[in-house]
């Protein structure tokens, strides 16, 4: 991609508001604004301060006001793309946003890419590809932790340990090839158990960011939960109850839902990806059948299933059924209907699972807040507070740190089989390049390519 042009793009979302801004970045941004912006006193300006917003006027080519603006230059390097930049800050609506875009094409620039203004900044060095991604996580965050958590990696916290470890592999590396190059055996005997101590830490420091991928995962993208049980039992009141809203139709006729009916809802703080699904039985009818085969697919890649059970029914065969499809998973269990005279056997469930039960009622609410808290409880184990500073939620983070772990454990078995250094420097760079990954200093031109076209146009 050329770094010589001058690109510009709607920065704000599409649609009629009451302000839209339009970014101008490149080296002739100041030459286009200064080409169709004038005064109040519809003057062209010679100059514009670093900065300073000015209040004038958008004209086209036959001098015909387009809009009344305010307008804003920001003098490279000190801006988000570390190129000079222009704002021009109108009135939200798709007409004068299309003419004006349309005008400063006209005068050379050319509509950006997606994520282009963020990917500038990344190949001009203001931030690395960790950070540049965290962007694009805090603007499709849905929760204040995952806000939080993209916030901190944005401004450098994951990239600061990453840098930390690959710099003490590069001194290894270093010093690996001095010892080669000049071999003596008390050094290079010296030499192996520092690289050994060293190695260690590395490895441990990349366990330490893997434990936090899995609960930076449910907090960037939800916990994917299904609520499961037999028709009728409160599945879709339940999902009426957690969403605070009739999502659902709740009805006395079993089988009432067919699809998969899906929402997200943020529980103190915990993104929760809730799927309310047809309820699991024997039926004949083919549009229910379906439904019912959608449900027991859902469940196999389930972060968590609530389980309801009817408490105030003796546990039936289709509930056995439903708890031994689900022994290997992770499943909440609410006896549901607790405001009616209980009828379920709890021994009768601990025999065929460990589970935690819940009783709970969606009529009067009952056991919603312990519910809640569980769910809470799942992702802040105690492990990893919501404050966290550093928690790894990509997976492409967590695939090259788990390639870094694996190249750190084959250089320490390098060591233990007394083979040369030189043998275990090539392990060390495979740690340093797969760790180059994350910060985006070992990737191809296309992978970085890739991951910038999944931004939104404008930023």
């Amino acid at each position: 991609m050329a770094l010589d042009d001058t690109i510009t793009a709607l920065a704000t979302p599409p649609g009629e508001g009451g302000i839209a801004v339009i970014r101008l970045s490149g080296p002739e941004s100041v030459q286009i604004a200064k080409s169709v912006f004038v005064n109040r006193k519809k003057q062209k300006k010679d100059k514009f301060r670093s900065r300073y917003f000015y209040y004038g006027y958008i004209l086209d080519d036959d001098q015909e006001v387009i809009d009344e603006v305010l307008l804003v230059y920001m003098q490279a390097p000190k801006t988000y793309t570390r190129e000079d930049v222009v704002e021009i800050h109108c009135h939200g609506g798709m007409i004068p946003v299309r003419r004006i875009l349309e005008l400063l094409m006209k005068k050379g620039a050319r509509l950006a890419e997606p994520g282009e203004f963020t990917k500038r900044a990344f190949l001009n060095g203001r931030i690395d590809l960790a950070q540049a991604e965290a962007v694009m996580d805090l603007i499709s965050s849905k929760t204040d932790n995952a806000a939080r958590a993209s916030v901190n990696q944005m401004q450098g916290s994951l990239s600061r340990e990453i840098k930390a470890v690959r710099d003490d592999m590069l001194d290894l590396l270093a010093r690996i090839e001095v010892t080669v190059d000049y071999p003596e055996e008390d050094i290079e005997s010296m030499l192996e158990d520092e690289v050994r101590s060293r190695l260690m830490s590395a490895r441990e420091k990349c366990r330490q960011l893997l434990e936090s991928a899995h609960q930076g995962r449910l907090i960037r993208e939800g916990i994917k939960t299904v609520i499961i049980g037999k028709p009728n039992v409160g599945k879709s009141s339940l999902l009426n109850a957690l969403v605070r809203e009739n999502r659902a139709i709740v009805t006395d006729i079993p089988g009432t839902t067919r699809d998969v009916i899906e929402e997200y809802v943020n529980i103190k703080g915990v993104l929760v990806r809730i799927l309310d699904t047809a309820g699991i039985r024997e039926t004949k009818d083919l549009v229910e059948k379906i439904g019912v085969e959608k449900s027991r697919e859902l469940t196999r890649d389930a972060d968590l299933i609530l389980l309801l059970l009817d408490s105030s029914q003796p546990l039936e065969k289709e509930d056995i059924e439903i708890l031994q499809m689900l022994k290997d998973k992770k499943i909440l269990i609410l006896l549901n209907k607790s405001d009616k005279p209980a009828a379920i056997d709890e021994e009768d469930i601990r025999k065929l699972t460990g589970s935690t039960i819940i009783k709970t009622s969606m009529i009067d609410g009952t056991g919603l807040d312990e519910v809640e808290d569980y769910i809470y409880n799942m992702v802040y184990s105690g492990k990893i507070e919501p404050s966290n500073p550093l928690m790894i939620t990509s997976n492409r983070h967590k695939e090259a740190l788990i390639r870094a772990e694996k190249h750190l454990g084959e250089a320490l078995e390098t060591l233990d089989a007394l083979m040369p250094l030189d043998m275990v420097s090539i392990d060390i760079r495979n740690v340093w390049e797969a760790l180059g990954e994350i910060t985006g200093e070992s990737l191809t031109e296309n992978l970085i390519d890739k991951i910038f076209s999944e931004f939104c146009l404008g930023k």
